[in-house]
């Protein structure tokens, strides 16, 4: 029997949630345009996902105001939109949740305020300077429980995986 594809409870914030971000991949693919990613192809590569359901989840994105589809020169990109970007405190939760439970070596990334390098506290606020740090003011790094993949990365991962700021796109190399 197949899953239906919305949630009977309409009177419930979190289950309309659940239908634009719920499904498989989607908060995966939001939070790589949070580090940067913004082409089909590098979606495609860093995540492992079939271009089919990767068309569709991109497509209901751009639907739900979450990401912006852009063309120019021939080159489509998407970013995140105002909508899309108040999505981070979630990503940022479930990351922390993660790293909790599932990563015994520490926190796979860490966040920073761009600016003086103070780490973010759950509540995305600055131990240095004590300012809650906007997101594109925020850099990501590997953390001590980062562990990454045998063998060379792809250029999508290699440039992921680089301290960088949040939001700022990848370079134009990492086309696939």
């Amino acid at each position: 029997m197949a899953l239906p594809s919305t949630y009977a409870d309409s009177n419930c914030s979190l289950a309309r949630s659940l239908e634009i971000v719920g499904e498989r991949w989607t908060l995966m693919i939001v939070r790589d345009a949070f580090f940067g990613v913004r082409r089909f192809g590098d979606f495609a590569a860093q995540l492992g996902i079939p271009r089919a359901v990767l068309t569709s989840r991109l497509k209901s994105l751009v639907q739900e105001d979450v990401l912006v589809r852009a063309e120019s020169g021939g080159v489509v990109e998407y970013r995140l939109t105002e909508k899309g970007i108040a999505l981070w405190p979630i990503v940022r939760a479930l990351m922390s949740w993660g790293d909790e439970y599932y990563s015994p070596g520490g926190e796979k990334r860490t966040t920073r305020h761009d600016e003086d390098g103070g780490r973010l506290d759950p509540d995305g606020r600055c131990t240095e300077c004590g300012a809650l740090v906007p997101v594109p003011e925020i850099r990501i790094e590997p953390g001590p429980g980062f562990d990454p993949r045998p063998g060379a990365p792809d250029p999508v991962s290699a440039a992921i995986n680089t301290p960088r700021r949040l939001l700022e796109p990848l370079p134009a190399r990492t086309a696939v």
